[in-house]
């Protein structure tokens, strides 16, 4: 699917599915103001390009100065129901909200919400869970389907157009893979906004990952999407890197990207240590390059053909190769070494 997103602004950013932007949320307690804003830093450093605060109340609202005075990235205000903190969060600098219009009062607490977005280019995204979804829409449909999820959203987008507001981002977030899934193409048919990708409590980091990987996934190589992030019942941190894994698996992010055979029994040397190692050493070397680990000499070559750059084990050795050429012989022992010194050159 080609999309002709419309074009928002967050901050520096421009989400207009030119470049796929990476989120998170600190899960340190609001009250926690030195905490959070350290899991901040810790989240730019780990390359969290967007991130996001929960503010549930008045005292919340001093998290957003703490926050952007230590970092660059936008930040995000995630409000429920109470349009005053959605006031306060712009006067104290936020650089977009996370709201859902409908949840927020009559039709004079919107207009204020949406005035004061306004003067100062603030974009406010729609956020529907399947969890939270209207009653009515529940009994319309019988459960949070992926139509319910969409005709949610596409009420709360209705209220902003009517305040001649458009700087619109919306998510609309299940636990459940398919529901996501199909809620996002029939959303991408729909309009032209924005989309912000996520599976909704996807759960801890194993399966976590696994299910925000074939959900993000699937609807990234669509085409779908403008920013993602990975749910985990984790540390944050762990979300920027499996976020890097998924873009770099769907051929739109940047890096290493490692190519290793899952060995059989031809293999005699320890390919699944060396493919670990080859991996944590490659994590933040910023070249867009293929990477092989293979396990030996007879097929590895030949299968990992297209990597830029390779090793594959023989008896107690291994081989370095170049695009099919080989380069050089070394023992297993000085693999490792050899392989980062001619990554190094490359």
């Amino acid at each position: 699917m080609i999309r002709n997103v419309k074009p928002v602004k967050v901050k520096n950013l421009t989400l207009d599915g030119k470049k796929i932007y990476i989120q998170s949320m600190l899960n340190t307690p609001s009250t926690d103001i030195e905490g959070s804003v350290n899991q901040a830093v810790a989240l730019e450093k780990a390359g969290c390009e967007i991130v996001r605060a929960a503010i549930p109340d008045m005292e919340a609202v001093k998290l957003i100065p703490a926050i952007k005075e230590k970092v660059n990235i936008p930040l995000v205000a995630d409000i429920h129901f109470d349009y005053r903190l959605a006031l306060a969060s712009v006067d104290a600098g936020i650089d977009k909200i996370r709201i859902n219009p409908g949840n927020i009062g009559d039709m004079d607490r919107v207009k204020a919400v949406v005035n004061a977005c306004k003067n100062k280019n603030i974009p406010i995204r729609i956020g529907v869970n399947s969890g939270s979804l209207e009653k009515e829409l529940l009994a319309k449909y019988g459960s949070p389907t992926p139509e319910a999820l969409v005709e949610s959203a596409l009420k709360h987008v209705e209220i902003l157009e009517k305040c001649d507001f458009e700087d619109i981002v919306i998510s609309i977030k299940s636990s459940n893979v398919n529901t996501m899934i199909n809620a996002y193409r029939l959303l991408a048919e729909k309009c032209n906004y924005p989309l912000h990708l996520g599976v909704t409590e996807a759960g801890t980091e194993r399966m976590g990952i696994i299910k925000s990987a074939v959900g993000i996934g699937s609807l990234l190589v669509d085409g779908i999407g403008e920013t993602i992030r990975v749910s985990l019942t984790d540390t944050p941190v762990k979300e920027i890197a499996a976020a890097k894994d998924i873009l770099m698996a769907v051929g739109k992010g940047s890096g290493v990207k490692i190519v290793s055979c899952p060995t059989c029994g031809r293999t005699r040397i320890d390919l699944i240590s060396l493919a670990k190692k080859v991996e944590e050493l490659t994590r933040d070397v910023k070249k867009d390059i293929t990477v092989a680990v293979m396990g030996c000499v007879v097929n590895g070559i030949g299968e990992a053909g297209e990597a830029d750059i390779g090793i594959a084990g023989g008896d107690g050795c291994a081989v370095i190769f170049k695009k099919k050429e080989k380069i050089c012989k070394v023992s297993e022992e000085e693999a490792l070494s050899r392989l980062m010194e001619e990554i190094e050159k490359l």
